[in-house]
């Protein structure tokens, strides 16, 4: 992606120079100045690993004050571009939301470069699960992402066990996926127990496309979906899957599907389990008799490879503070961090053996060993790739979405109107 599209000034190659020079950790450490970082966040009294993050890092650095700015979840977006327009210093540490508040942030040259920043601390990209390179524009990184929502698949051990069938594995394809889900059809009526379940987001259909690595939902071309949508169409035929307009038209969640214990398999983001947890816990869900396994992948694909999502943290480019928000964003994206982010129930970017088995331990977590392994994901493919245009893309792409499902377009002509509305896009 050229930065020329991002409309990025001159300052940002600077941005580097500037970010390279900063020794923050060794210069953070002796110093006994006071400072108070302004942190841009959203939900800062409903998000539980805000307030613990900072404790610990406060123990480390007792000079270190910190000013929670909550722009709110719902208007984050917009909210975080005004405050940071035209050089504002307010903002020291920037939350960033998802890839289209990301690719926003860069295009204004609101958030600084950190390539020089992770060479000289000896951040392993690798360490992040291959998101890094996912969130490189022009070969460089401007946010480091913190926690990491990946997809996997949950499941009725009882409905397993009624029909007979083996539970899934953690190397399971679709092919096999699809070969399960109809053996575990069954029944008519409000005694119909579906295979599988998809939720009637884009994503259940389009992601299993981009595992290959190959293409990216951010196009131009869509034609490499056809297949996805053909194996769709035929397991709603089928029955083995609900069809996508009853969902659509009854505004059905799919978790409702998955508490009343009539879903066999459900593909879904890691950000269902504490959901999952506490309803069994309160006797909502009826699918008390559970577990998870990894994502299912493409022929040729490796086990455990997924979709994620990310949350990062950047630095704000007029900060006056640098040096103490890159030794903070150092401390919550490293291990430290991750392991103070899983203790609260929430997936970190950095998944090592220790944070795995803290959220394994959780109370009404599965305790069957696949479902431990299935929280150590493998390589990760963002949901929609880095582009300045992600936000409109988006549009095109459920419009398209909506039309296939429901039979009233083509998959071909369907796949025609992705691509074509994305390449008009300006």
């Amino acid at each position: 992606m050229s930065l020329d599209k991002f409309g990025r000034s001159v300052k940002l190659a600077l941005a580097g120079l500037a970010l390279a020079a900063t020794t923050a950790g060794s210069a953070l450490a002796q110093s006994g100045d006071a400072v108070t970082l302004k942190w841009a966040l959203w939900d800062w009294d409903k998000v539980a690993y805000y307030k613990p993050l900072i404790e610990a890092y406060q123990t480390k650095h007792p000079n270190v004050k910190f000013e929670s700015v909550d722009l709110g979840s719902q208007d984050y977006q917009q909210m975080i571009a005004t405050q940071l327009a035209g050089g504002s210093k307010d903002i020291d540490i920037v939350t960033v939301k998802d890839v289209p508040n990301y690719t926003n942030l860069v295009r204004a040259g609101s958030i600084s470069d950190l390539t020089g920043f992770m060479t000289e601390q000896k951040i392993d990209p690798a360490s992040f699960g291959g998101l890094v390179d996912e969130l490189k524009v022009d070969g460089k990184v401007y946010a480091l992402p913190f926690r990491s929502d990946f997809w996997v698949v949950y499941y009725n051990k009882d409905i397993f066990d009624k029909a007979g069938v083996a539970y899934p594995t953690n190397d399971m394809t679709y092919e096999q996926f699809d070969a399960i889900a109809t053996k575990l059809t069954g029944g008519m009526g409000v005694n119909k127990t579906y295979g599988a379940l998809f939720h009637t987001w884009r994503s259940t259909v389009q992601l299993p496309g981009i595992l290959d690595g190959k293409h990216t939902l951010a196009g131009p071309d869509y034609a490499f979906l056809k297949p996805w949508y053909e194996r769709a169409l035929a397991l709603q035929k089928d029955g083995v899957v609900p069809s996508y307009a009853s969902l659509k038209t009854s505004n059905t969640h799919y978790s409702a599907l998955f508490f009343n214990g009539t879903i066999g398999m459900l593909p879904m983001g890691t950000w269902f389990i504490g959901t999952q947890i506490a309803k069994v816990k309160s006797g909502e869900s009826k699918s008390k008799n559970w577990g998870i396994v990894k994502f299912p992948h493409p022929e040729g694909v490796s086990a455990g490879t997924t979709a994620a999502q990310i949350s990062g943290l950047a630095v704000n480019d007029n900060s006056a503070h640098k040096a103490e928000v890159l030794d903070f964003i150092k401390f919550v994206t490293g291990p430290e961090g991750a392991a103070i982010i899983a203790s609260t129930g929430t997936i970190p970017t950095v998944r090592t053996p220790e944070v795995t088995a803290k959220i394994a331990s959780l109370p009404g977590f599965p305790q069957d060993q696949a479902s431990k392994d299935a929280l150590q994901a493998g390589k990760s493919f963002l949901e929609m790739a880095v582009n300045p245009n992600a936000a409109k893309i988006e549009v095109v792409l459920n419009r398209a979405h909506d039309s296939i499902m429901t039979d009233n377009i083509s998959i071909d002509d369907g796949l025609k109107e992705m691509t074509e509305g994305v390449k008009a896009i300006k």
